[in-house]
């Protein structure tokens, strides 16, 4: 017989493509020293005066609110509409693709304008409108990022099993399809998040100063202090995704177990059901 090699797993782990860490090192200093330069440039007493100017705070917190206010009107109409339409519409998948990448072909500058003609008066005088503009415009991303999470997995397996074990629509959505997207709505989160704290064109034609219009309007005063509200403003993007992360993947680890036995059961019924 012929002698079976075994490989060394501590070999295995020891060994890494070195093109890999060469890669990561020149995108970080891609990345870090224009940082460096507008950090070398405003100086860090600009931060303070940053923080102490008019206007900081409200625009900074508008924002966030717009922000929380947006993802969650956009999972709310997209998860159910991508589930639904891979359950019960196959066929209709490609009119929501191509439905949800307008909003990349029309400018934002157009989208704006147009909203700004119909809406009510109430509406218009509020900044919570920019809520609905801005999930138009992270449509395109938030529908990808859960259409790639409901590929992933067996929606249809996974409904029929939860219905012949007695549960209902809104049962089956929470308990056992949410849970396995996970990954998915955490991706359509940081995409949505980083969107609107970012946005300008449209809040500007709205003429509501959320963060990104205040460092543009300040940016007139003082040159540092405009560059320290943008590394500030980066900073703060980079904070929030990293929360938004951490307890995306806290919550799929707890669930990582409690998702794989309902699997099981579920596939078991409907196994023991077929035969």
């Amino acid at each position: 017989m012929a002698a079976v090699t075994r490989s060394d797993p501590g070999k295995a782990r020891k060994s890494f493509p070195v093109w890999r860490w060469v890669i990561l090192f020149l995108a970080g200093v891609y990345f870090l020293i224009p940082l460096y330069g507008a950090l070398e440039f405003s100086g860090f007493s600009a931060f303070g005066e940053v923080i102490s100017q008019p206007g900081f705070t409200g625009s900074l917190w508008l924002s966030v609110r717009l922000a929380l206010v947006t993802t969650a009107i956009t999972l709310v109409l997209m998860v159910p509409t991508t589930i639904y339409v891979h359950l019960r519409l196959p066929k209709v998948r490609r009119v929501l693709e191509s439905v949800t990448i307008l909003p990349i072909v029309i400018p934002p500058i157009v989208l704006i304008i147009g909203l700004l003609q119909i809406a009510p008066p109430w509406l218009q005088g509020s900044p919570y409108m920019l809520s609905l503009e801005y999930v138009v415009l992270a449509m395109p991303f938030a529908y990808r990022s859960i259409d790639a999470g409901v590929r992933s997995i067996d929606v249809k397996t996974l409904a029929e099993a939860s219905n012949s074990l007695g549960a209902g629509w809104p049962v089956t959505l929470w308990r056992v399809i949410l849970p396995n997207l996970t990954t998915a709505l955490l991706s359509a989160t940081v995409l949505t998040v980083a969107l609107v704290l970012g946005e300008y064109a449209m809040a500007s034609v709205d003429l509501t100063t959320t963060f990104p219009v205040w460092i543009v309007t300040n940016d007139q005063t003082s040159a540092p202090v405009s560059v320290a509200a943008a590394l500030l403003s980066l900073f703060v993007t980079w904070l929030f995704l990293m929360g938004i992360t951490l307890v995306g993947t806290r919550q799929a680890r707890r669930t990582g177990r409690g998702e794989v036995t309902l699997f099981t059961v579920t596939s078991t019924t409907q196994t023991i059901g077929d035969s």
